[in-house]
Parts: C-alpha cells; structure tokens; sequence
C-alpha cells in the first residue's frame, strides 16, 4: 500500500511504448501516440492529487529527429491538441508547465502553444510539470560546458573553481533555468531498461523502476505500483 508520507518529491518518467501500443492494436503509429497523450493527462492529475511536487517527463529528445517526417510533424501536432484542450484544466487545478530543452526548434504553431502554456502558468504554485522537449542529455551537458567555458574565457570564472554545482547551475534543471531537485524516482515503461540520454547527470542517485507496461496502458494504479517499489528501496546515497 502506497505511503503517502514517503511520496517521491521529483518523479521523471520515460513514456516508452507508443509505437508498439499502436502495432499490437493495430492502429496508426500517430493513433498509440495519442493515446499516450491521454495517459499522460492521467498521471499528471494522479501526480498533483498524491502531493508529488515535480513529475518530468520525456516527449521527444533530440534523437527522435531520425523518425519518419510524419511521425515527427503528428507528435509536434498532438503537442498544440494536448495545450488547446488541457491548458484550461492545468491551469485551474493550479499546474506550473515548463520545459527542458531546445523546443525553438519546433514548428511555429508548437512554440506558440508552449509559449501559451508556460506563460499561463507561469505564477502557479501546485505541481510543477516539465516536459523535456527536443531533450538530450549529452546535448545538455554540452551545452553547459560550452557557458561555464564561456565565463572562464571572459574571466568571470576560475578553471579550478568548477564544482559539481557550477554544472548543475548550468544544466536545464539548475537554478538558471528550472531549478529543479535531482529525480527521487526514474519511470521507464514498455520494458526497455536504459535511460535512453535522459537526466544522465541528474539521475545519479536515483532509483529506477522498469514495468513491461506500455505507455498508453500505464494507468495511475500501475504508476502507485511503482511508487511503492521505490518506497521499498533503502536509499544510502553511497554511504552504508
């Protein structure tokens, strides 16, 4: 049963399965990522209820670039549904929506819509919602390396000054940007057991929990199954 006194302060979540949803029911690849959309709506409302205080999850990282060009523009289409039909409701149950990652990059009408949302909920104090969008790790560890050389170049920063908190600052979860807390807890569902350049840096201690669950099938019930296997675990950070 879950304890709703050890509830994960961060959740991060990898949404795998879509793709073989759509197969085994035998719909359109577009028709498994619409219903992962809806999944997604479930687990934000079951996130906020149980007093989960960030749940970040990975839509589309920079190596989905390689899939099909229709494939790609559908996932950017279903990004302008999801906020035409839930900003209302993310709003009103008091949801704080941001983003990790480049999602410049996106179509025109997806960058509107994002934009839409983070300044909606931009003042919101309940859950705060991350959506890692053209989202890499490696990518976003670079990207940090690129500015903290940037202030060494300028002279703003010694070589020998850099600590493990000068890259996380500079991390898309560091106070510059985010400002999130590391993941108490890692979801990845369809079976697969890698972190695929998600949170490689954030991740360190995390627990990680796998289910076989596809993502258009994982309901809140196996989402508290999940929390529950975290909450078995004796988290040492390294020490005994």
């Amino acid at each position: 049963m879950l304890n709703m006194e050890r509830i994960p302060r961060h959740v991060a979540i990898v949404m795998d399965g879509n793709g073989r949803w759509a197969e085994k029911n035998k719909v359109p690849r577009l028709a498994g990522h619409n219903a992962g959309m809806k999944a997604m709506k479930e687990i934000v409302k079951r996130s906020s209820s149980i007093g989960v205080k960030y749940l970040t999850v990975y839509a589309f990282s920079t190596e989905n670039w390689k899939r099909s060009v229709d494939e790609v523009n559908g996932i950017f289409k279903l990004i302008v549904i999801y906020v035409d039909k839930e900003l209302k409701e993310l709003h009103k149950n008091n949801v704080k929506v941001k983003i990790l990652g480049d999602y410049s990059k996106l179509p025109k009408e997806s960058v509107e819509r994002i934009n839409k949302a983070l300044k909606t909920t931009e003042n919101n104090t309940g859950l705060q919602f991350n959506i890692a969008l053209n989202y890499g790790s490696r990518d976003e560890i670079t990207k940090a390396v690129i500015l903290i050389g940037e202030k060494v170049k300028a002279g703003e920063l010694e070589p020998q000054d850099i600590t493990e908190e000068t890259i996380g600052r500079h991390l898309y979860t560091g106070e510059l940007y985010n400002n999130l807390p590391d993941p108490d807890l890692v979801i990845r569902t369809s079976g697969e057991k890698r972190l695929s350049n998600y949170l490689l840096w954030q991740s360190a201690y995390s627990e990680l929990v796998y289910t076989d669950v596809l993502w258009p099938d994982f309901s809140p019930e196996v989402y508290e199954k999940c929390m529950e296997e975290y909450q078995s675990r004796d988290r040492r950070f390294g020490g005994r």
